[in-house]
């Protein structure tokens, strides 16, 4: 395993001492009943610098890094599952805005973010086109020194709560590949025209709002451009290589957090007068769980490690969010049956990680996307 230094081992240790401290089962079961967002949770986790650990310090941040985030989205996800994704999804697309934004925006916008002020969103699926982005139809016309955007987006994370969204929009319809033609514009969410729809109850992750984004008639400055016009295709999808290692670490802590709760229940259950973590059949199902996770570890921190370094890989981080995202599949659902009849029930909590870790495989790409780009970077375009 690639080793935390000191530094990153007291991020380790105060995110523990924070998810035990603040993550009430009861509590937690509740609003996901009620799809209630952590309020009080996401403002103390601010408070601790945990959100926005890698903006820097001049944007309210700890000027860490891409691998100092995946060891926050971890350990939170360990805790609780659905806690820790929404938490760590709390400046969704925010990057955009980090890596590609101008000073003004970045320090209108980022600072609030990191201080747990308000919530950001990415707004980049429409409705009927699945993960092809290349195929949308939301448009963003000039007019003086305004864009007027109009437009439907589907599965906005944090919709209806965020304080402003990441939209990707097409500025020049008329561009061949359509692709140059798309830019990232940061659009407020109190905005004229501006309406977030409820796409009602998930199987997972209730805490964190999912919703369509209505765009009739937004009227944005020119200033809200993020990056150069013509340039969001490419900048968003240099964004979708960190984001799907930060899920490679939600995949990851989720798998770790099932795995715990499998432990103490076949410690404590006996079976034939005797606790059945003393059979082989047991040992050997918890052995492959752990054998697969730290897998899943050593390729997510392989690639945050790279990311860091400047090495923006496409492969790798799909590679990650391939592999940990199975992994967490695989290991929530042994952990569930382990539990037997008691995994299905929500007491026992493993059942909710099994719901979240289906999530962690379609965010941001399902499967089939990230072996697409796989094997394109391994074998080469084929024309």
């Amino acid at each position: 395993m690639l080793a935390l230094n000191k530094s990153q081992k007291q991020i380790q240790k105060a995110v523990r001492d924070f998810s035990k401290g603040e993550f009430d089962k009861e509590h937690i079961i509740e609003i996901d009943k009620s799809r209630e967002y952590p309020k009080d949770i996401w403002e103390k986790a601010a408070e601790l610098g945990f959100i926005g650990i890698h903006f820097p310090e001049a944007l309210s941040g700890s000027g860490m890094g891409v691998f100092d985030n995946v060891i926050v989205a971890e350990e939170l996800c360990r805790k609780d599952s659905s806690i820790g994704i929404t938490l760590s999804t709390a400046g969704y697309a925010s990057e955009c805005l980090l890596r590609f934004g101008s000073d003004d925006l970045k320090q209108k916008f980022l600072p609030k973010v990191a201080e747990g002020k308000i919530l950001s969103g990415g707004a980049f699926t429409e409705p009927d086109q699945g993960t092809d982005i290349t195929r949308i139809k939301t448009t963003a016309r000039k007019e003086g020194g305004h864009f007027i955007i109009n437009g439907d987006k589907s599965f906005v994370v944090n919709g209806g709560l965020a304080g402003f969204y990441v939209v990707l929009c097409k500025t020049d319809s008329a561009c061949e590949p359509e692709t140059g033609g798309m830019s990232l514009i940061l659009v407020e969410a109190d905005r004229d025209g501006l309406t977030a729809e409820d796409v009602g109850r998930k199987l997972g992750v209730n805490q964190m709002a999912t919703t369509g984004l209505l765009l009739r008639n937004v009227t944005v400055p020119i200033s809200n451009l993020i990056g150069e016009e013509g340039k969001g295709y490419a900048n968003l999808q240099k964004f979708f290589v960190e984001s799907r290692i930060l899920v490679a670490a939600q995949a990851l802590g989720t798998a770790e957090g099932a795995l715990d709760r499998a432990l103490v229940y076949v410690k404590g259950r006996e079976q034939f007068n005797r606790p059945i973590v003393k059979f082989q059949v047991t040992q050997h199902k918890i052995a492959d769980m752990a054998t697969r996770i730290e897998l899943a570890r050593l390729i997510t921190y392989e690639a945050a490690s790279q990311f860091d370094q400047g090495n923006i890989d496409p492969k790798m981080a799909s590679m990650a969010k391939l592999t940990a995202t199975k992994v967490a599949m695989e290991v929530t659902d042994e952990a569930l049956q382990l539990h037997g009849g008691y995994g299905y029930m929500t007491e026992y909590e493993v059942e909710h990680f099994y719901r979240d870790a289906k999530v962690c495989q379609i965010r941001e790409g399902n499967n089939r996307v990230q072996k697409d780009i796989i094997a394109e970077a391994v074998i080469g375009r084929i024309k």
